[in-house]
């Protein structure tokens, strides 16, 4: 396929270089064995693999999902070549450190590397994704022996990794999850109970899947504090230390998807006696850290899977952006308005199209820069000179994740939905990828917390903790940006930092007037709207940022600069003013919702 309807690579140089100055971080440590040429190189190879490996499945995958014969799970060969082609490339653990056969790439050039993968195909990316969550939190909290056994397999793609959270009758309430973990004399747990959602959950792909448990250990305090992390992997080890005992987990069956079908979604059963390792029955797991620890550590891999979910809405919603750009570019339909005959001209030259394409770069490009401005955040965090700017960084990554994971979610989702208006009729076929960009899509909204949770996180939260510590570090950065702004001589930069400063004003306003009784009840009833909002003052604010990196594109008369200014003031002009009547409702504590008797509906 074509690279230029998967993604942006100018967009990604834009970002990284002429906006974040990634080049930067290798004057750091950790990055000195990098440079800009070797950012390139593996960007370059992320490209190639992404249209080579990728993308040329990701309508077979689709029409072929994945299926579940009562013992083994069948996928379609392609999937397991692009798997292996990743993770041959070192990319599985391209982020981490060398000494675990990591690459010790900056996380941000690692983001715009997956970028790729997930607008090739999201399904086929999720493989590798979760390994990658799962393998970072058991660097960050297993023992040496447990990434020796467990993470190094999973760098070099022999192990692939899940998250084991819902169960049936719990969804997304982990308080009450039920699975049990009963010690064993020898240390070990034996794990009994049903899982459910779990994507990766059972495959052919790999020699052996690690998955990480939640689960409580008998006499646990209830609710969260009493839930502790597991290894369970599929295969435990022979006296030869080869994965091939097989331990006591199955399939209760496989769920069946409107998109995303590429990635199988599984109900896993843990010690139902299918498999009796040891002679008994029950899925042998090895607890990692503390006991009751289980969520704090398993919140490593969750907010990075939450990131990873608003960066695949933004691929998604990018490369359908890109591909009705190209119909639109291609497609003679109709003649300018009051033409008399004449051929006729590319449905691009029509208005209406033209809002639909602005509209969608408006969303596609905003939500590119939120995520790869949030790993830049995860490599300050990190590496960054001082204590404080290395807490600083984290305190303002906190905030941004509900956004960087929701608002991509909500409105790339809108992008692909007016790329399959710009095809019109043909759209709606199978015929053009973008119905199933669309499909796959709205997982996100739903998968690893809902919008509902996203928000009742942010407003709950997030802007309280610390005294409101992470929204004024936030509010800081946008004045910031003003100021940079109002510097210029340029009046609609000024306009635009006028309109931002205003709705920066009314969120700070507003979010003291929810909260100004502590009544949780009545401030988080309409946390949804309160989500939106505050998305779009961000996305405002990072739509200024790249309108200022792009000025001297723009002042050239480079088609790339000017694009991105029209971009930004479609933004500020037609989506900014959306966040007056939001912040007018919730300032207004509506209580239709609280008000509403369920037997009325």
């Amino acid at each position: 396929m074509n690279p230029s309807v998967i993604m942006s690579a100018r967009d990604i140089e834009f970002l990284l270089y002429d906006w974040l100055d990634v080049e930067s971080l290798t004057g750091r440590e950790r990055f000195a064995d990098h440079s800009r040429d070797t950012f390139d190189q593996v960007l370059r190879l992320c490209q190639d693999l992404a249209g080579t490996y990728f993308a040329p499945h990701n309508r077979e995958s689709d029409l072929h999902e994945p299926e579940f014969d009562g013992e083994k799970v069948h996928i379609i060969p392609a999937v397991g070549q692009a798997v292996k082609a990743f993770a041959d490339a070192g990319m599985i653990g391209a982020a981490m450190d060398y000494e675990i056969g990591g690459m010790q790439l900056p996380h941000v050039v690692y983001t715009a590397c997956m970028a790729w993968f997930h607008a090739a195909n999201a399904g086929t990316a999720a493989y590798p994704m979760l390994t990658t969550g799962n393998a970072n939190l058991l660097a960050t909290h297993g023992s040496p022996e447990q990434i020796d056994q467990f993470v190094r397999p999973m760098l070099d793609g022999r192990n692939l990794g899940t998250m084991a959270l819902s169960e049936p009758h719990a969804g997304s309430s982990l308080a009450d999850i039920t699975t049990r973990a009963v010690p064993q004399d020898d240390g070990s747990y034996r794990i009994f109970g049903r899982k459910m959602w779990i994507s990766g959950g059972d495959h052919e792909l790999s020699e052996n899947i690690v998955h990480l448990v939640l689960a409580r250990i008998p006499g646990a305090p209830e609710g969260t504090r009493g839930i502790s992390l597991f290894i369970v992997p599929k295969f435990l080890a022979d006296e030869q230390d080869r994965p091939t005992v097989r331990n006591d987990v199955v399939l209760a069956g496989i769920n069946h998807k409107m998109g995303w079908r590429g990635t199988v979604n599984t109900a896993p059963v843990f010690g139902d006696g299918n498999f009796t390792p040891g002679g008994q029955p029950g899925a042998i797991g090895y607890l990692v850290g503390q006991p009751n620890h289980g969520l704090a550590q398993m919140f490593t891999m969750m907010n990075e899977a939450r990131i990873s979910v608003g960066l695949a809405a933004t691929a998604l919603g990018y490369t359908g952006y890109l591909k009705s750009l190209d119909y639109a570019r291609n497609r003679p339909q109709g003649r300018p308005l009051g033409a008399k005959g004449g051929p006729q001209v590319p449905i691009v030259d029509h208005p209406d199209v033209r809002r639909m394409l602005l509209a969608q770069k408006s969303y596609v490009e905003g939500a590119l820069a939120l995520a790869l401005y949030c790993g830049k955040l995860v490599d300050e965090q990190h590496t960054a000179e001082t204590e404080a700017e290395r807490t600083a960084a984290g305190t303002l990554l906190r905030i941004l994740t509900p956004i960087a994971k929701s608002w991509p979610s909500q409105w790339c989702l809108t992008a692909n939905d007016l790329a399959i208006q710009v095809h019109g009729g043909a759209g709606y076929t199978r015929d053009y990828d973008v119905e199933q960009h669309y499909r796959d899509n709205r997982l996100n909204p739903i998968h690893e917390g809902t919008h509902g949770i996203q928000s009742m996180d942010l407003l709950g939260r997030q802007v309280t903790l610390d005294n409101g510590a992470a929204l004024t570090a936030l509010l800081t950065r946008m004045a910031a940006t003003v100021a940079t702004a109002r510097a210029t001589d340029d009046v609609e930069l000024t306009g635009f930092a006028d309109a931002l400063e205003a709705a920066a004003g009314r969120l700070a306003a507003t979010t003291a007037g929810l909260w100004r009784d502590a009544d949780a009840e009545i401030a988080l009833a309409n946390s949804a709207v309160y989500l939106e909002a505050f998305g779009h003052v961000t996305l405002a604010w990072i739509w200024l940022e790249q309108a200022l990196a792009a000025a001297p594109r723009a002042a050239r008369g480079e088609s790339f600069g000017l694009g991105k200014r029209s971009a930004a003031g479609y933004f500020f002009r037609w989506e900014l003013p959306r966040t007056t009547a939001m912040f007018d409702l919730l300032d207004s504590r509506d209580r239709t919702t609280l008000a509403l008797d369920p037997s009325w509906l």
